[in-house]
């Protein structure tokens, strides 16, 4: 996945220009992002603090390296399994 240009106390100054009544066109002008993208941002970070929003990437970060290593295992499992059919 591409990394994102924007830390996450970019993305909550911009969600937080948004709840401050600036509207959403020239918020999204200004970063040069797309509303689509503002939106996502919006949905996800609405109401976060920026530590929080730290932890939260953490734990997101963590989470696709456990999905990792619990993927890599599954497959591991099932080719000895595979082996061991052979064998008998």
């Amino acid at each position: 996945m591409k990394a994102s240009k924007f830390t996450d106390a970019k993305k909550g100054f911009v969600v937080k220009q948004g709840e401050e009544g600036t509207p959403v066109a020239e918020i999204c002008r200004k970063a040069g992002i797309s509303q689509a993208t503002y939106f996502n941002w919006k949905k996800k970070y609405a109401g976060l603090l920026s530590s929080e929003m730290r932890r939260l990437r953490e734990l997101e970060d963590e989470n696709s390296r456990l999905k990792k290593i619990v993927a890599d295992l599954t497959l591991d499992r099932e080719m000895l399994q595979d082996v061991t059919k052979r064998k008998l």
